[in-house]
């Protein structure tokens, strides 16, 4: 993926009794802002949710195809489907398109079937790795810079929250791509919460 022509930033954080999912809300193509308000970070279920950095008609399309996979497996079996295997799923869905990617890097994020906390990245072809935080994308350098050095294990769901605003606005700062504001998703075994965070945009 061209960072340069499709650009943005989009983190995970694994906490102590959750997730924390975020991005940034600029659209851009090259060095031009399309969309000052686009949504990156998306409750794919009750349970788990995914943050994607990249071109953003692929985004959009992959995460309506998983949504209706998951709908259909779940109506069929008459079960929830866990993490893992939406992680695995979506995993599939990128292999299954390796000669024609999709121009994404996905974080899935969320509550597994054994109630722990669990964040996967994947990049364009499927790869999957399991981490405790992560960030993709253009600005992912500095965000991961700010992860690094602070993260720690037993994080609560509002440290992690804490963490993620500092990383996403070091980020922002130094990557033209990504701006404008910041959505999170907060996962817990409770539910999941969403939160979106304003930044002021300098026009002269």
């Amino acid at each position: 993926m061209s960072a340069g022509i499709f650009g943005a930033t989009a983190l995970g954080i694994k906490a102590k009794e959750g997730v924390v999912l975020a991005a940034d809300k600029r659209m851009s193509y090259g060095g031009f802002i399309l969309s000052r308000n686009a949504k990156k970070v998306y409750p794919i279920t009750d349970r788990v949710g995914i943050a994607v950095a990249g071109f953003y008609a692929d985004m959009y399309g992959l995460i309506k195809i998983l949504e209706v996979e998951i709908r259909y497996y779940e109506t069929t079996n008459n079960v929830v489907m866990p993490l893992r295997s939406v992680a695995k799923l979506l995993s599939a869905i990128l292999y299954s398109s390796k000669f024609f990617p999709y121009y994404i890097e996905a974080i899935v994020g969320g509550i597994n079937g054994d109630g722990e906390p669990r964040i996967y990245v994947l990049d364009p072809v499927g790869a999957i790795t399991e981490e405790d935080y992560i960030a993709v994308g253009s600005g992912a350098t500095t965000a991961l810079g700010v992860l690094e050095s602070e993260y720690r294990e037993g994080l609560t769901i509002e440290q992690a929250v804490d963490l993620a605003v500092r990383a996403m606005k070091a980020a922002i700062a130094r990557d033209s791509s990504s701006g404008d504001g910041i959505d999170v998703l907060m996962i817990t075994p409770k539910g999941y919460k969403e939160k979106a965070i304003k930044l002021r945009v300098v026009t002269s």
